[in-house]
């Protein structure tokens, strides 16, 4: 068994707030220093930069998982991932139909930048992408579910658009088998709290900023070498 040190949830320039230098090659770059082995990228509603991080994430010996932070229409935040890229990729097409399509002020929300894997600037999204969809938290897992991923809330430790802020408790259905809290001093109290023994704690930045990136602590014990086989395993054991 290898230890795996992860981070789940880092925004690219692609969303809204989140700063113009966090491109695909930076949060590469980036995850190396820090010592980190699999990062997701999870922008909001939308996969367009997830291309661009496989590439970057090559060259860095980093393994990438494509992901989404879907904002549901109760407006909690909700981590998606994909074992596969063309997944999340065709979920990101489908998504499309379900989101607010708000026009974006980019003095106030940012540009919303689509890069390629040498972070040149080849796009942007029109609309404000950290809006909520018409998507609900029920509804949440199978769809996800549907292209091969898997989802938990986001956050859960947090007032902004976490799930225990917005609803008052942890909801018993959808079933949930993973929760991600923000800071680790939060998983004692939360775990008693709302009794969340039977599930798998992830931690995760929630980077919108490098400097907000962390160095390695959070790992996976995984049997397996190359990156598609961690990629694999990895998914195995999320859905445990």
């Amino acid at each position: 068994m290898k230890r795996y040190y992860y981070d789940l949830h880092i925004h690219s320039c692609l969303s809204p707030c989140a700063d113009n230098d966090n491109t695909p090659n930076n949060i590469a770059g980036m995850a190396k220093i820090c010592g980190l082995d699999i990062v997701a990228l999870t922008d909001h509603n939308s996969c367009k930069n997830c291309p661009a991080f496989f590439e970057a994430a090559e060259r860095y010996g980093i393994i990438p998982v494509a992901g989404i932070e879907l904002t549901t229409s109760e407006d909690i935040h909700v981590i998606c991932l994909f074992e596969e890229l063309s997944e999340a990729m065709r979920f990101d097409s489908d998504l499309q139909s379900h989101r607010t399509l708000a026009q974006n002020r980019t003095d106030i929300f940012g540009e919303q930048l689509i890069l390629d894997g040498r972070d040149e600037v080849i796009g942007s999204d029109p609309y404000v992408l950290s809006f909520a969809t018409d998507i609900s938290l029920e509804d949440v897992p199978a769809l996800v579910e549907g292209y091969g991923g898997i989802c938990y809330p986001a956050h859960i430790d947090r007032q902004s658009n976490g799930v225990i802020a917005t609803l008052g408790t942890f909801p018993e259905t959808p079933y949930f088998a993973n929760v991600e809290i923000n800071r680790s001093e939060s998983i004692e109290e939360y775990v008693k709290r709302y009794s969340l023994q039977d599930k798998r704690i992830i931690v995760s930045s929630d980077a919108h900023c490098l400097t907000d990136m962390r160095d390695k602590e959070n790992y996976f014990e995984l049997d397996c070498e190359n990156a598609s086989q961690v990629r694999h395993r990895l998914f195995e054991e999320l859905r445990k």
